[in-house]
C-alpha cells in the first residue's frame, strides 16, 4: 500500500496547489481576506502531502519494492542501501518529484519567513508559484507517475546507472535543483509586483534575498556537478560544455545578472522593468533546461529521459509561462515609473553594463546549445557544437565583465569622481600587471593568453582588496551584505587562476604499462606494481596499483579502478586523484592490453582545486548577503507602515 498513499498523496497535493493559486490570486486581486489567508497553510499542505509522497518512493526503493516500474528499472537487490536511497531521484519520474519537492519547501519557506510582508503580496507570490506547482503535479501524474505499477512484479531490477552509484549523486542533484527551483521565488515576487502594480524599492528588497539563496544553492550544485565530472568520467575534465551543463549555467548567468541589477533597483529605485525582465528569463531558462533533460531530444550523461512525448508536454508549459509572464509584462512595463538618474561614469553604470555582458553571453551559450538541436529537429542535418566554440565566443565575452566587477565597487553611485576613480585603480593595475607577467615565469613557461588570464584574475582579486580598504578609510558600516559581495568576487579571481594555471600547464600521458615499469611526468615518478581482481557489493574490478615518487621520496600510492557492474555487465572508469592545494596527480585505468600490462593515463593538473575553491568562495558570499540583517529590519518597518496604511485607509473609509 506504500506506493498507493504516495500517488494519493501526490493528488492531494494537486488539490490544493489548485485550490492555492486560484484562492490566493482571486483574493488578493478581489481584496477577500479569507481567500488570501488559505495562501500559507494551502502552500503548508502541499508541502506535507509532497514529503510523503517523497518519502514514499524512497522507502520503495529501499525496500526493493520491484512491484514499482521505478524501482525496477532503477534499482537492483544488491545495490548498497545508501544509492537505494539516491536512486529515489536518479530516473525522469524520482527527479521530477524532487523537483517539486523543492518547489514545495521553497513554497513552505516563503509561507514561513514572510510574516513581515503584506498579506495580499504574499498571497500573489504563493498563488503564482501554486500556479507552477499545479504543471509539475499534472505532469508528473498523467504522463510521469513515479508510482506507476508493474504487474506481476520483477525478481530483481536493473539496477542504477553506474555513473550514479557514487556519493555525488546523493548531494549534487538535491543542490541544483534548489537553485533551478528556487528562480521560482524570484519569478513569483515579479509577477506578482506586476500583478500588484507596484515595482519600487520595496519589491526589490523583499525579492533580494531569495533570489541570493536560490543563486548560492545553484553555484553549490554546478560545482559539485563540475566536481563529480572530474573525478567520476575518467578523463579529467571538469566542463565540457555538454548541453545540460549548459542548461544549468545559463540560468545561472542570468541570475547573476539579477542579483546586481535588484541592487540597483533596491538602492537607487533604477531598472525596474529590466530586473523584471531577468527574472522571468531566469526562471523560464530554468524550465527550457527540465525540458532538454526530459524531452529526449538530446543524450548526455545528465540527461533523464527519452520519450519525445513529456517533452511534448514541458514544450507547452513552458511557452504558456514564458507567453503569460511576458504577456503581463508588456501590459504593465509602460505604467512603471522611471527610477534615480545617473550618469555614464556611475555604479549604475557599471552594473548595467556588466548584466548585459552578462545576458549576451547567455545568449551565446543558448545558441551553441540549441542551434544544432534546432537544425535536427529540422531535418537539416547534424553538427556538434563543442568547446571550440563556446571558448572563443564566451570568454571574451567574460573578460570586460571581470573588468567591469573589479571597477564597479570603486565608483559611486549617480555620478562617479574620474580623477578619484583612476586614483583607486593605480595600486590595482599594478598589482595585476606583476601577477599577470610573473606568475608565468615561475612556471617556467610564458604565454600572452596565461598572462591575459591571470591579468583578469589579479584585477578583480586587488579591486576587491581595494574595495574594503576605501571602506574602513571611509569609516561606513561594514554589513554582512558588503563583505558577500567582496567574498563573491574574490571568488571569481580565485576561480580564474584556477581555470588558467590548468588549462596552460596541466600534462598528461597516455602509456602501455607492465608491473615493475615506470614512467616520468612533471618532475615525478610513477611505479606500476601490478593489477589485483576486487569485489565490490555489486561489482567486480581490477584495482591497479601504482607508487608516485618525486627525488626519490614516496609521494603516494594510487589505485585507480577498472569495474565492470555485474547486473548489465556496463564497464566503468574509477580514477585515483592526489589532491594537493597546488596540483592534483589524476590516474586512471585503460584496458588490458596482455601479458599483464594496461593502459594508463597519467594527469599533473596544476591549482585545479582552485576552481572549486573559487566556487565555494563566491557561494558563501552569497550567503552572507543573503543573510544580512538590514533586510529583516526593513522588512519589519516596511511591513509595519504597510499595516498602519491600511489602518488609516479602513478609518476613512
Amino acid at each position: 500500500m506504500i506506493p498507493e498513499i504516495g500517488q494519493f498523496s501526490l493528488i492531494v497535493a494537486l488539490a490544493l496547489a489548485l485550490a492555492q493559486a486560484a484562492l490566493s490570486l482571486t483574493g488578493a486581486a478581489r481584496g477577500i481576506p479569507g481567500f488570501v489567508a488559505v495562501a500559507r497553510p494551502a502552500a503548508q499542505g502541499q508541502f506535507v502531502f509532497v514529503a510523503i509522497a517523497f518519502a514514499c518512493l524512497a522507502w520503495s526503493f529501499y525496500s526493493n519494492d520491484f512491484s514499482v516500474l521505478n524501482v525496477a528499472s532503477n534499482s537492483n537487490s544488491s545495490l548498497p542501501a545508501a544509492y537505494r536511497i539516491a536512486a529515489t531521484w536518479g530516473s525522469h519520474e524520482g527527479s521530477l518529484l524532487l523537483w517539486v519537492l523543492m518547489l514545495s519547501l521553497w513554497m513552505l519557506a516563503v509561507s514561513v519567513f514572510s510574516r513581515s510582508l503584506p498579506d495580499e503580496m504574499v498571497a500573489r507570490i504563493l498563488g503564482v508559484m501554486g500556479l507552477i506547482a499545479v504543471g509539475f503535479l499534472c505532469f508528473m501524474l498523467f504522463t510521469s507517475n513515479p508510482f506507476e505499477r508493474l504487474l506481476p512484479a520483477a525478481a530483481d531490477g536493473r539496477d542504477l546507472n553506474p555513473l550514479l552509484q557514487d556519493p555525488g549523486m546523493v548531494f549534487h542533484p538535491p543542490m541544483l535543483y534548489m537553485g533551478y527551483v528556487g528562480f521560482s521565488v524570484a519569478f513569483a515576487f515579479a509577477i506578482a509586483a506586476l500583478l500588484d502594480g507596484k515595482l519600487d524599492a520595496t519589491w526589490a528588497r523583499w525579492s533580494r534575498p531569495w533570489t541570493t539563496a536560490a543563486w548560492v544553492f545553484l553555484t553549490v550544485g554546478i560545482a559539485l556537478g563540475s566536481f563529480w565530472a572530474y573525478y567520476e568520467l575518467g578523463w579529467g575534465g571538469w566542463w565540457f560544455w555538454d548541453p545540460v551543463e549548459n542548461a544549468s549555467f545559463m540560468p545561472w548567468l542570468i541570475g547573476t545578472a539579477l542579483i546586481h541589477s535588484l541592487a540597483v533597483t533596491e538602492k537607487r529605485g533604477a531598472f525596474k522593468n529590466w530586473t523584471v525582465l531577468l527574472a522571468i528569463i531566469a526562471f523560464s531558462l530554468s524550465l527550457l533546461g527540465t525540458f532538454l533533460v526530459r524531452s529526449g531530444v538530446l543524450t548526455s550523461v545528465h540527461a533523464f529521459a527519452t520519450d519525445p512525448k513529456r517533452g511534448i508536454f514541458i514544450l507547452c508549459f513552458l511557452a504558456v509561462v514564458i507567453g503569460g509572464s511576458l504577456a503581463l509584462y508588456a501590459w504593465r512595463a509602460n505604467r512603471v515609473e522611471p527610477g534615480g538618474r545617473f550618469e555614464l561614469l556611475s555604479r549604475e553604470s557599471m552594473l548595467l553594463a556588466n548584466s548585459v555582458l552578462l545576458l549576451v553571453a547567455c545568449g551565446a551559450v543558448m545558441l551553441g546549445t540549441l542551434y544544432p538541436l534546432f537544425l535536427d529537429a529540422l531535418g537539416l542535418g547534424k553538427i556538434s557544437v563543442g568547446p571550440p566554440y563556446f571558448e572563443s565566443v564566451f570568454m571574451p565575452l567574460m573578460a570586460p565583465a571581470i573588468l567591469l566587477a573589479g571597477i564597479g565597487p570603486l565608483v559611486a553611485w549617480r555620478k562617479g569622481d574620474s580623477a578619484q576613480l583612476m586614483r583607486r585603480l593605480r595600486w590595482v593595475w599594478i598589482a595585476a600587471l606583476v601577477g599577470a607577467l610573473f606568475v608565468p615565469l615561475a612556471f617556467g613557461r610564458w604565454a600572452a593568453l596565461t598572462s591575459a588570464g591571470l591579468l583578469l584574475a589579479f584585477w578583480i582579486l586587488a579591486g576587491t582588496l581595494t574595495s574594503l580598504i576605501v571602506r574602513i578609510k571611509s569609516g561606513t558600516k561594514i554589513t554582512s551584505a558588503f563583505l558577500g559581495m567582496l567574498l563573491a568576487h574574490a571568488g571569481v579571481g580565485v576561480f580564474v587562476i584556477g581555470i588558467t594555471l590548468v588549462k596552460s600547464y596541466e600534462t598528461e600521458r597516455d602509456l602501455r604499462m607492465a608491473p615493475g615499469e615506470s614512467a616520468e611526468l612533471g618532475g615525478y615518478s610513477f611505479r606500476f606494481e601490478g593489477v589485483r581482481e576486487v569485489r565490490g557489493p555489486n561489482y567486480a574490478a581490477a584495482r591497479a596499483a601504482i607508487a608516485v615518487q618525486r627525488d626519490g621520496a614516496q609521494v603516494a600510492r594510487l589505485e585507480p579502478e577498472k569495474r565492470i557492474y555485474l547486473v548489465q555487465q556496463n564497464p566503468m572508469t574509477e580514477a585515483a586523484i592526489n589532491a594537493g592545494i597546488s596540483r592534483d596527480i589524476y590516474v586512471s585505468l585503460g584496458e588490458s592490453v596482455g601479458e599483464g600490462a594496461w593502459t594508463v593515463r597519467i594527469h599533473i593538473k596544476p591549482f585545479i582545486r582552485w576552481i572549486w575553491f573559487g566556487c565555494l568562495m563566491m557561494a558563501f558570499g552569497g550567503l552572507l548577503a543573503a543573510s544580512d540583517r538590514r533586510y529583516r529590519a526593513t522588512r519589519r518597518r516596511e511591513a509595519t507602515s504597510a499595516a498602519d496604511a491600511t489602518v488609516v485607509r479602513g478609518s476613512t473609509a
